[in-house]
């Protein structure tokens, strides 16, 4: 690992630290995050965010993101905008509006736009046939320019692949999938309603590396209901047999006020917070002496893939499918509830589906909400997102690139690590501040400290987690 970034390499558990600061708090997949948006003439300034793009970063690399809503079965765990269904006609009805998105978006391009990037997420991509996806791919690559080493991504439910499915994404490009796995043991399938074998994953895994994906991440969580420290020990022997380029190790948000499929899930069921905690530090523990690097929040990768090799490199970003590979990309989501970034524009399509198909109806961009970001919330999403995907703030190239003096700017935020900084999770100096070693698995509690909407908020909105 390059020197500069030698403070990477070491990440301490500390049990009793993390309980003490587990509360709840964003995950910052944006700054500022998306509770904050509102609703107002977005649409207006999404295109215009469109043109000034085009007219001073036209070449720039950007990220293309489709939500595909449907799922047949519904896992009780999940917290996703999907739509539960077993008609796949349902998906061409679908597709016939993203068409009409897709249009909408080009008309505001005089060439089509270099995509770098594209990701396919849900619901469940894998719902829609192979000829819906082959149709999806056709009007994707008809209204954008695909480089030829574009990173291409799609999550994959082993239970709903069809026949050819895998070799047709190959033909189209596709090199990375994500899979999710949750536990592998039966008693906890059983109870989120998601019996998935493990053979079944570890043929699609197989079949994947066949055809040259060079990346598979498999989706893990903990503190499922009937999950215990010897399923995640059992799940993690056959893991690490298999061994993915990525691993996401997810926290459960049992939240059944907010999720109606949740509250098929007996609270009785949930392990305790000692449990889920103990959870835990079996698969950080575990993860780390299998030679896989933590990223940061959830993520870990093996040192060659291009995750790992994009935290050593300064280019790790997070957008909102979490930490990504190249730094600073404009995002153009399509599909209901996608949300997109264009410079400094946040901007949300609908989350309910007749919303969404009634703006195209009528011509229009489905857009409900967003934000243009002041220059406060760009010099905070700057800092947020130095601290969460490097651990570090450099205080005078960060003064250079904004023009202010960071001290008097963050007097208040400043303030408010010192207790972090006692408590050993935080170094603070007069050139930079510094994520500990023990402080990385509370990242998300460092970069809270510089978050204004919080401080200021007159109501309390409901986060996850931090662990």
């Amino acid at each position: 690992m390059p020197p500069q970034y030698s403070h990477l390499a070491g990440v301490e558990f500390d049990p009793e630290v993390i309980a003490r600061y587990d509360g709840s708090g964003p995950r910052y997949t944006s700054y500022p995050t998306a509770d904050r948006f509102i609703e107002g003439p977005i649409v207006a300034q999404y295109v215009t965010a469109l043109h000034k793009r085009q007219d001073a970063r036209s070449g720039a690399a950007l990220s293309l993101y489709v939500h595909l809503p449907f799922c047949d079965t519904v896992c009780y765990y999940c917290a996703c905008n999907k739509i539960a269904t077993k008609d796949r006609g349902r998906a061409d009805v679908y597709l016939d509006y993203l068409e009409l998105e897709i249009a909408l978006i080009r008309a505001e391009f005089s060439a089509a736009p270099k995509v770098t990037q594209l990701h396919l997420g849900g619901g469940t991509p894998t719902f829609l046939t192979n000829a819906q996806l082959s149709r999806l791919m056709q009007m994707l690559k008809q209204a954008f320019a695909f480089t030829l080493d574009a990173e291409c991504s799609i999550e994959i439910d082993p239970r709903k692949l069809n026949d050819g499915t895998l070799e047709l994404l190959a033909d189209h490009g596709f090199n990375r999938m994500s899979i999710g796995v949750q536990d592998l043991d039966p008693a906890v399938q059983k109870a989120v309603n998601r019996l998935q074998p493990a053979v079944l994953t570890q043929a699609v895994i197989e079949r994947g590396r066949a055809l040259g994906y060079r990346s598979i991440n498999l989706d893990l969580i903990y503190g499922l209901p009937k999950q215990s420290v010897s399923t995640m020990q059992a799940t993690l022997s056959t893991v690490l047999i298999w061994r993915p380029e990525r691993i996401a190790l997810y926290s459960y948000a049992h939240l059944p006020e907010r999720f109606m499929p949740q509250r098929r899930i007996a609270n009785a069921d949930i392990p305790s917070a000692t449990e889920k905690l103990a959870m835990l530090k079996l698969a950080v523990t575990t993860l780390l002496a299998a030679g896989y690097v933590y990223i940061g929040m959830d993520h870990f990768a093996l040192p060659e893939d291009d995750l790992a090799l994009a935290l050593e490199q300064g280019t790790l970003q997070r957008n909102f499918q979490g930490y990504s590979t190249q730094a600073d990309c404009d995002l153009i989501a399509l599909g209901v509830s996608a949300i997109s970034r264009i410079g400094d524009t946040y901007s949300q399509n609908h989350r309910v589906l007749l919303d969404y198909y009634k703006a195209l109806d009528e011509k229009q961009l489905p857009l409900a909400k967003g934000l243009v970001m002041t220059r406060d919330d760009e010099i905070r999403r700057a800092a947020i997102h130095d601290l969460l995907c490097q651990s570090t703030l450099n205080i005078p190239s960060f003064e250079r690139a904004w023009g202010m003096n960071f001290t008097t700017y963050f007097t208040h935020d400043l303030a408010q690590l010192q207790k972090l900084e006692c408590d050993g999770l935080v170094e603070v100096t007069e050139d930079s501040i510094n994520i500990t070693p023990r402080g990385r698995f509370l990242a998300r509690i460092v970069a809270m400290r510089f978050d204004r909407y919080l401080r200021e908020a007159k109501s309390i909105t409901k986060f996850s987690r931090v662990i």
